[in-house]
């Protein structure tokens, strides 16, 4: 029985450092978020600092604001108020633009989302928790769905956040998009070989683990088997077979292939159980079928990895267009905590010279640093995040 195989987690600490060292960009995109929903994109930063344990900070929002200066700008008091910097104000022309450029990518990943579900079409709400995660812009049902009247139909009336009972249906039928990305790199092999090899999943197990015999055969038995479309109509298989088994993973490969890291939170995906016709216990196959999924458990939630897509080092190899739009706002926030850290030591500099001068003159002096600014104090900065988001939202 398939729900009986039993494979031992195992901790990968390469892939782990992968999603660390996005903390610091989760926790800036929350922020900056927070103001762009605003109204006239400003907020008052005694409202913005209250909202500081919704978007998860682990320290107040004005000292975070310090550390990146370049993220948000901050007027004078007496009621200073948080705007988007000149720094943001351009990125966000960039995001349009790109968006933009590669609109026919965007289309096709929300139609291959729409192919594969059930009834060829998702709730707005659904899709708009998981816009993100898929490169998909804030506004798409706007910006993409109505340019592409061939592809898309909105049906209802999905209201100013998406949170009404619209669906998004598919109008037509493509197949030059019903293939899966595994079934594409078979065709590109053929390109290259001039024979189509059967496809199939790549199982990279890490370094150092090994299956039990029993698990070993069922792999290799396992694998032997016709590879099922996530496209194709498979109603007639029984939920407790092999065959089904492949389904279900050929399904979970292509939703984390059409993500833009080529990873996803487990509750997200879980949102479209209905639609993809997933079991309530899906995520156990991320742990029988270890060489081809890793499940994460940094910040309290649950994270799928597609391991084929990052190498020994967890840097990932098989970049997405829309991965740009992260690596420009790291590039802002970098920008930011450089000047921050050389004004830290200038100040630090100019009063080690005070020091020296009062206590040469017998004097004492005031070595008032304000707390939390030390640049080794950012290594405290440890935050749970037990609490998963409920809505399923993620970070630009």
């Amino acid at each position: 029985c398939i729900s009986s195989l039993k494979v031992p987690w195992r901790r990968d600490a390469a892939l782990d450092a992968s999603i660390d060292r996005d903390r610091r960009f989760h926790q800036a995109s929350r922020l900056v978020r927070e103001v762009l929903l605003s109204p006239g994109r400003r907020l008052l930063l005694r409202y913005l600092s209250k909202r500081r344990q919704r978007i998860r900070l682990p320290v107040h929002v004005a000292t975070f604001l310090r550390r990146y200066p370049t993220l948000l700008s901050v007027s004078p008091p007496p009621d200073p108020v948080a705007s988007p910097s000149p720094q943001l104000a351009s990125f966000l022309e960039f995001a349009s633009r790109l968006q933009a450029t590669h609109s026919p990518l965007l289309a096709s990943r929300l139609a291959k989302l729409l192919m594969m579900s059930s009834t060829r079409a998702l709730p707005v709400a659904k899709i708009a928790a998981a816009k993100r995660v898929f490169g998909l812009p804030d506004d798409f049902l706007v910006s993409l769905v109505p340019r592409h009247p061939d592809l898309f139909r909105l049906v209802g009336v999905p209201g100013p956040d998406a949170s009404g009972d619209a669906f998004l249906e598919l109008t037509s039928w493509d197949d030059r998009l019903a293939k899966s990305a595994i079934e594409l790199r078979a065709d590109r092999e053929a390109d290259v070989v001039g024979i189509r090899p059967r496809p199939n999943f790549t199982v990279k197990l890490p370094k150092g683990f090994y299956l039990k015999k029993e698990m070993r055969e069922w792999v290799r038995d396992w694998l032997e088997l016709p590879y099922v479309s996530p496209y194709a109509d498979t109603f007639g298989l029984h939920p407790a077979s092999p065959e089904a088994e492949k389904r279900l993973i050929g399904v979970l490969h292509e939703v984390l292939s059409l993500s833009v890291e080529r990873r996803m939170a487990v509750p997200i995906i879980g949102k479209f159980c209905d639609e993809f016709r997933l079991s309530n216990a899906f995520s156990n196959a991320f742990t029988r079928h270890p060489g081809i999924f890793y499940v994460s458990l940094k910040g309290g939630i649950k994270t799928v990895i597609l391991r084929e897509a990052y190498d020994e080092n967890g840097e990932l190899v098989d970049r997405d267009p829309m991965i740009e739009l992260k690596e420009r706002f790291v590039a802002i926030m970098d920008e930011g905590h450089k000047k921050y850290l050389e004004e830290l030591r200038r100040r630090n500099e100019m009063l080690q010279k005070e020091r020296a001068n009062a206590i040469h003159r017998g004097a004492k002096v005031d070595t008032n640093i304000e707390e939390g600014d030390m640049e080794g104090s950012e290594e405290d900065e440890v935050y749970d995040y037990a609490q998963v988001e409920s809505e399923g939202r993620e970070p630009l």
